[in-house]
């Protein structure tokens, strides 16, 4: 019997257990950004870059502090956004949803947020009103499993071939999967 990931829920599976957090980076994303890495993640990708955070008891509990901490490190002129990786984002939404509102009341749409996760665009579109609440809130998110066999370590943003950038809000507004930059970001 196959397991269907369409089906798994934050209630179900979230500790709200945070595996790190790093401001001001360059890699996770266009731009200076700040990450946070939540932890567990259900979908195990044999090759995946960070295996100790796929168990939802990895970390420390997400708190008032760190969320305030990430506020702050936003502020700052030149960071352009939020990332959100682990992990698995989607099924962290008792962290991941009220940071992103969060991240809107204070900035609005001046600061993106970008999101990686296991899920196709097609299961989230499927998926529990918590993931879809998450899509309205982020602008770009990194899709698929990671496969290790699609492996291109050339890909920008991607760790395999399968995976897509989608420019989250050009997509819901069409109904259709809107790649990010127009797909130039081969």
């Amino acid at each position: 019997m196959a397991v269907n990931p369409v089906n798994w829920t934050s209630e179900r599976f979230s500790k709200n257990f945070v595996a790190d957090y790093k401001p001001y980076n360059f890699v996770d994303g266009e731009g200076v950004r700040c990450s946070i890495y939540v932890s567990g993640c259900p979908f195990a990708c044999k090759g995946c870059y960070n295996k100790a955070a796929q168990d939802f008891s990895y970390g420390s509990p997400y708190s008032p502090e760190l969320e305030n901490q990430i506020i702050t490190d936003l502020s700052a002129d030149y960071c352009q956004g939020l990332t959100l990786l682990g992990g698995e984002p989607f099924l962290n939404t008792g962290v991941t949803v009220p940071l992103c509102e969060r991240v809107r009341e204070a900035f609005g749409r001046t600061k993106d947020i970008w999101s990686w996760t296991g899920y196709t665009w097609e299961e989230l579109m499927e998926g529990t009103d918590d993931k879809l609440k998450l899509l309205e809130l982020i602008d770009v998110v990194v899709d698929g499993r990671f496969e290790q066999d699609k492996m291109n370590l050339n890909l920008a943003f991607r760790g395999s071939s399968n995976q897509r950038i989608i420019d989250v809000q050009a997509s819901l507004e069409s109904g259709d999967v809107k790649l990010w930059n127009e797909g130039d970001y081969y």
